[in-house]
């Protein structure tokens, strides 16, 4: 197994932690994994498609565009409200608990 293999795995146990109806951002998940942000987009993009990779937003509250743009729909079937193309990161009812408390 290569370290890309590693990391993937690892960041697949962090995106299902990531409960229905909250989401992460790049950054958060890349401090889980020890990473920057932008290998944590990287690593995102190839984890299985039923891993919730949807859950993970950029820093402006962006859901992602990969995926055929499918983030956004997902993300507000899960009750998370998207207004103006952004998730409101300030509000705590739809940030992560373990991203916002840096654990």
């Amino acid at each position: 197994m290569t370290g890309q293999d590693e990391i993937t795995k690892a960041a697949c146990v962090v995106l299902e932690a990531i409960e229905p109806g909250f989401v992460a951002t790049y950054g958060d998940v890349a401090r889980q994994l020890g990473i920057s942000a932008r290998q944590a987009g990287r690593v995102v993009s190839r984890v299985p498609d039923d891993v919730p990779w949807w859950r993970v937003v950029r820093a402006d509250g962006t859901p992602g565009i990969c995926r055929g743009g499918r983030a956004a729909g997902l993300l507000a079937a899960e009750g998370v409200p998207i207004r103006d193309g952004h998730v409101d990161l300030l509000h705590a009812r739809y940030r992560w608990p373990a991203a916002a408390c840096g654990n």
